[in-house]
């Protein structure tokens, strides 16, 4: 079983189509074939169902997706152990980043890594399932790390190391009642139609947990993907939202309460539990984790009774 055929599986599976892997590996489409077809004789059986328009996985072709990127990813640890004893870290080090991560200063982090390692590639991705769908991502390894979201408990696979906390305030329109209020308690929202992210987003899950926890409900009106589309939906009247004060920095002024109990949005770092990092990985991991001292890593955001907080402002 050859490295390159076990790549060309990898990329026809990730992108579903033969045409598209061949243009990602830079490949004729006949080659790319042919390569498949090699391992698929070796291993004793289909790999792709082909009878379709899209090429989708048979069950041996899922079985072998898992182990082949493990093994991929372990000769990219080796070159990388090699590399870094010859004078410098190189390789590519996958990272998913949250959609609207403003609780951390990731160009920073990721200009000082670039700084301290120019000759590692680092290729951010964001996911629309969210934080549930960047963990799953490690988990497989299409990434080596995220930047995530996950309320209530560590996945399998993953090991997750939390940086920073922020808490998760009611957005309303100004001339509402609870604009008017100090703090409003969380019963008081029960039946409300709220604007929200959709379920994999790590707001809608802490959100989620809490009502479920209080034996409240909440009407979803609409699922939306984007800060300024949600603060606009809240002042037009469309209904309630639950954002951090950091995530409505710039946008258009609504008014932000404090509710009890207070659900929190937690960023943490997920890296994965069942294999080894490269180690360019390892080294963006570590410089991460020595960023967020444990005694200073939950950022506390007061609102004083009586003072309104509103995003943009």
């Amino acid at each position: 079983m050859e490295l390159r055929n076990l790549e060309h599986f990898v990329a026809v599976a990730e992108e579903g189509s033969f045409t598209r892997a061949a243009e990602r590996l830079h490949l004729v489409q006949s080659t790319l074939s042919v390569s498949v077809k090699s391992l698929e004789k070796e291993l004793g059986g289909p790999l792709f169902d082909r009878s379709t328009h899209h090429v989708a996985l048979t069950d041996a072709g899922r079985a072998l997706l898992v182990e082949a990127r493990h093994a991929l990813a372990a000769v990219e640890a080796a070159r990388d152990a090699v590399a870094a004893v010859h004078g410098g870290l190189r390789g590519t080090v996958r990272v998913g980043i949250m959609h609207s991560l403003t609780l951390i200063d990731l160009a920073a982090l990721l200009t000082r890594y670039h700084r301290e390692h120019p000759e590692v590639q680092i290729v951010p991705s964001t996911a629309q399932g969210g934080s549930v769908e960047l963990a799953a991502q490690v988990t497989d390894g299409r990434l080596d790390l995220a930047f995530v979201s996950l309320p209530g408990g560590r996945p399998p696979g993953l090991s997750v190391h939390p940086l920073a906390t922020e808490p998760l305030l009611l957005a309303c329109q100004d001339d509402h009642p609870f604009a008017r209020r100090s703090v409003v308690p969380l019963a008081e929202l029960d039946g409300e139609r709220f604007v929200d992210f959709p379920a994999g987003w790590g707001t809608r899950l802490s959100v989620d947990r809490l009502f479920l926890a209080e034996g409240l409900r909440r009407v979803i009106a609409v699922e939306v993907t984007d800060i300024p589309t949600v603060t606009e939906l809240v002042r037009a009247g469309f209904g309630f939202a639950f954002l951090t004060a950091s995530l409505t920095r710039d946008s258009p002024a609504i008014t932000l309460r404090p509710v009890r109990p207070t659900p929190q949005f937690a960023v943490s770092l997920v890296t994965p539990a069942t294999r080894r990092l490269s180690a360019a990985a390892r080294a963006l991991a570590d410089l991460v984790l020595s960023m967020f001292d444990p005694a200073a890593q939950q950022v506390r955001t007061r609102v004083r009774p009586g003072r309104e907080t509103r995003g943009g402002r």
